[in-house]
């Protein structure tokens, strides 16, 4: 019987040495190697994209990711779209709500009062609703390319630069669908915004 306990604790004590070398073995090889090879891998073949995408001004000065959205509040600058959680990286979605709740027909009612004041020389009928609703993470970098050409009569008044100019260059940004057949034409706000303001250096 002796004998019996002890050969049960001999295989107990094996196998409880061998789950804690085969874990230390995976957290080696998942938790540090695994990671290492794939960041190197990354950092040589897509620097650009492995540390986060981030795009700088003329100045060489990070000012943001062309993966995140921002809000512009500066009229004479291109809008995107809006965004429940004012753009936050740090916890990104929105409220969902149905097209009924109050709430968010309240925020519809006000976004296009704000259109209307912002920009009196588009009618209502033509603002794209890409531009008075939320995107689903609440974080989207990109407008349509209708969206952003309806809001060139506005920028053109506060910037004096013709609307013709403003036109290539929302044409110059627009991005096309990926691989040619997977979503829709698109274009960075951030992007736009910032070769705007090299037209306004000039």
């Amino acid at each position: 019987m002796s004998t019996t306990v002890h050969d049960e604790q001999e295989t107990a004590a094996f196998s409880i040495g061998t789950a804690i070398r085969v874990s230390l073995v995976f957290i080696v090889i998942c938790g540090i190697i695994y990671p290492l090879v794939c960041t190197g891998i990354a950092q040589l073949t897509m620097p650009g994209r492995a540390n986060g995408s981030l795009i700088a001004n003329a100045k060489g000065e990070v000012i943001g990711s062309e993966l995140i959205g921002q809000k512009f509040d500066d009229p004479k600058y291109f809008q995107g779209r809006v965004s429940s959680i004012a753009y936050k990286a740090d916890a990104s979605g929105s409220n969902n709500y149905a097209p009924s709740n109050p709430d968010m027909l309240k925020r519809t009612e006000a976004s296009i009062e704000e259109w209307k004041t912002n920009n009196p020389d588009v009618p209502v009928g033509k603002l794209p609703i890409a531009l008075i609703t939320n995107s689903g993470s609440g974080l989207d970098p990109h407008i349509t390319p209708e969206s952003a050409a309806v809001q060139i009569p506005r920028i053109s008044k506060l910037t004096g630069i013709s609307a013709d100019q403003l036109t290539k260059l929302v044409g110059d940004h627009t991005e096309g669908r990926d691989l040619g057949i997977f979503g829709e034409p698109r274009v960075n706000v951030l992007k736009l915004n910032l070769a705007l303001n090299d037209l306004l250096r000039k």
